[in-house]
């Protein structure tokens, strides 16, 4: 079965993820990682693309992300894979490829799942025994949500002002989103998501995206399709 188009819509947050080929390690050490930041926060800018928050993992990347002209995702990550992987084989000589290949995304509603998605995001060094807790891993956008460590890469969400009237009190409203673990429900509806290039939202914001993507943008449900009327014996 072809794989259905990528989702790539611009004015919607995007969950984006790009692995490393066969999982291998994409990031060896500091420099590794600060190269990335730096061609992704030149590129975001260049590119029309607001970055709200990050993970870098060993083997992989999370961004949030919100293209704001048609196609400006899609050339971002274009970019900054190909950019990247050339400095990262001419830097630990080696040659050949280093990502997985497609990037994969999908669209999330802003007012109910940003938080919950940025939270999935920065969690993922605490779910993976990297780290206790999400402030002591370098490198994420955690530290800059909680005022430790501002990030010029980061563009705030307008969401964010929701959080509070001062930076304390958004900042301090950002760290109590991570007092309770997020929700089992919420790790694998983001994770089937992001396999499946599903939207996460509400029916009435998905029907919206699929109008404007004109594509599917959830799963179909399980068992065998409903018989139309015509297919149906027996009277109306």
């Amino acid at each position: 079965m072809a794989r259905q188009p990528r989702l790539d819509a611009p004015g919607y947050p995007h969950h984006v993820v790009q692995r490393g080929n066969n999982r291998q390690e994409v990031f060896r050490d500091a420099a590794d990682c600060e190269r990335y930041l730096s061609l992704l926060t030149e590129l975001s800018v260049g590119m029309s693309a607001a970055v709200h928050a990050y993970v870098l993992m060993p083997n992989h990347v999370h961004l949030l992300l919100t293209p704001t002209e048609p196609l400006a995702l899609g050339r971002l990550m274009q970019a900054l894979g190909r950019r990247y992987v050339m400095g990262f084989n001419r830097r630990h000589a080696r040659s050949g490829t280093l990502w997985e290949g497609r990037y994969r995304a999908c669209i999330v509603e802003s007012e109910h799942y940003l938080f919950a998605c940025s939270r999935y995001i920065e969690m993922n060094p605490v779910r993976a025994g990297l780290v206790a807790d999400p402030a002591e891993y370098r490198w994420s956008s955690y530290a800059h949500h909680i005022g430790l460590r501002p990030e010029p890469l980061i563009a705030e969400h307008p969401l964010i002002w929701s959080l509070g009237n001062t930076p304390f009190e958004r900042q301090a409203a950002y760290r109590r989103l991570f007092d309770t673990a997020s929700a089992e429900d919420d790790t694998e509806t983001f994770r089937a998501s992001i396999q499946g290039g599903w939207v996460v939202g509400r029916p009435a914001f998905a029907q919206s995206v699929q109008e404007d993507c004109n594509r599917r943008v959830l799963p179909r449900r399980p068992g065998r399709p409903a018989k139309s009327r015509s297919d149906q014996s027996g009277p109306d």
